[in-house]
């Protein structure tokens, strides 16, 4: 029980560090390097929009304007979040299904075999998750080294990538923990033949449970 309940805290916290990053238009950030060191506007670029924060305190956000003229790396980036979303809502859900602390099932085996399915959905939204950040870092980390991209057009990576990684630890180590929650089977067979008492002149007789 104890397991469980740290193995599903793990992983909400995590489901909720995705929902964070998925919000959030932190993931690319202006790099101040060479004549691009001092000024007024500092630019975030994010999943669904952009975002511009000005030194005198103010900020504007805009959407992206169409999907078919987005990057086919920042689509593919928002499928993966999406997927990891979906894949942490079904996981919490079959996690419920199999939870001790649910009447769900009345069957220990069954219930400790859902919970597993639980922790691995855990650990595949995990991948889901640290793939796309990666990927993010790594082009932000070419582009950062590419004498050919203009200083101005270079980008850090924002906080939403930290966040990210942590939160794929998160799901991962909860989805683990959850798989090793599982208590071990064991084979609870009855006698073929067990030794009853009777009216017979030794006093016990064989019983057949064939």
């Amino acid at each position: 029980m104890a397991l469980q309940v740290l193995g599903i805290t793990l992983s909400m916290i995590g489901f909720a560090g995705t929902i964070i990053i998925c919000a959030l238009p932190m993931w690319k950030v202006t790099a101040f390097i060479g004549t691009n060191i001092v000024v007024a506007q500092v630019f975030w670029e994010g999943l669904w929009m952009t975002c511009v924060y000005e030194r005198i305190g103010q900020m504007q956000c805009k959407l992206y304007d169409a999907l078919l003229d987005l990057d086919p790396f920042l689509q593919a980036s928002r499928g993966l979040i999406v997927t990891t979303m979906a894949l942490a809502s079904l996981a919490f859900l079959i996690f419920l299904i199999g939870a001790d602390c649910t009447n769900c099932l009345s069957n220990p085996r069954a219930k400790g075999r859902i919970v597993v399915v639980s922790g691995i959905t855990f650990m595949l939204s995990g991948l889901t998750t640290v793939v796309p950040v990666s990927w993010t870092a790594d082009s932000i980390i070419r582009d950062f080294h590419n004498p050919v991209v203009h200083e101005a057009l270079k980008r850090e990576m924002g906080a939403a990538l930290y966040v990210g990684w942590l939160t794929a630890g998160f799901l991962f180590v909860g989805g683990a923990i959850l798989c090793t929650s599982c208590p071990p089977e064991r084979d609870n067979y009855l006698p073929r033949y067990t030794l009853t008492k009777s009216g017979t002149h030794s006093g016990y007789a064989v019983k057949n449970y064939v």
